[in-house]
């Protein structure tokens, strides 16, 4: 069985009331947007064909890759190196008695002290050369009677010798025109003397040696 449906035109609103004119007016603002959005498709599409296109044409700046520049910053930091601490230099004090028990021995065989206080000016040359000797010969006594003396260098004075590297400088002394460093050559000027043995006396309790020549009385 056939239904047959019919639209009655009679129906149909031939006025427009407010709900109508609503109801068109959010249709129209509908249609506005939709064509607004499709044209903004469009646009971008549009782009990125041209982007694309470019790409093709072009690529070496097609995907340029950033460049990060590395700058490596070198700090020259000084080194100090500390040089080692000095070792402190230790002063021995000389025995003050050694001394004055040598003084004793140079008066007590040569008159030392009694020569050297004495007013020489008043006496001749002859007179002054005679008194050397026998000062000379009592302080040779003296001298080899309590120390063994021996020269630092062997070699003759006036010869030509090497100083090395290291040298003691308590035992050589270098003199004249002194140009960069040991080994240094030059002529033997004077060989030095050094003590290799020591006698002296020893000195009983309660012994004075400040006294080096005790006063002496007649009676």
């Amino acid at each position: 069985m056939n239904t047959v449906y019919s639209i009655d035109l009679s129906i149909v609103p031939t006025t427009f009331d407010l709900w109508h004119v609503c109801l068109a007016g959010a249709v129209a603002v509908l249609a506005i947007l939709l064509i607004v959005l499709l044209i903004s498709m469009v646009l971008l599409l549009s782009r990125r064909s041209q982007a694309a296109f470019s790409a093709a044409a072009n690529p070496a700046s097609a995907a340029p890759e950033p460049v990060v520049k590395v700058v490596e910053k070198f700090v020259e930091v000084e080194k100090i190196v500390h040089a080692p601490a000095p070792e402190p230099i230790i002063l021995k004090e000389a025995s003050a008695d050694a001394a004055l028990q040598l003084l004793g021995l140079l008066q007590k065989e040569a008159r030392f002290i009694d020569f050297i206080k004495e007013d020489i000016s008043q006496f001749s040359d002859a007179d002054v050369g005679m008194v050397a000797r026998v000062v000379h010969e009592g302080c040779h006594k003296a001298i080899l009677g309590h120390f063994t003396l021996a020269p630092v260098k062997t070699e003759t004075e006036g010869q030509s010798v090497t100083v090395p590297a290291g040298f003691d400088a308590s035992q050589v002394r270098l003199t004249g025109n002194i140009v960069g460093g040991a080994p240094f050559t030059g002529k033997l000027i004077h060989k030095g003397w050094q003590v290799t043995d020591t006698r002296l006396p020893k000195l009983t309790q309660g012994y004075n040696a400040a006294v080096i020549a005790p006063a002496e009385i007649e009676l």
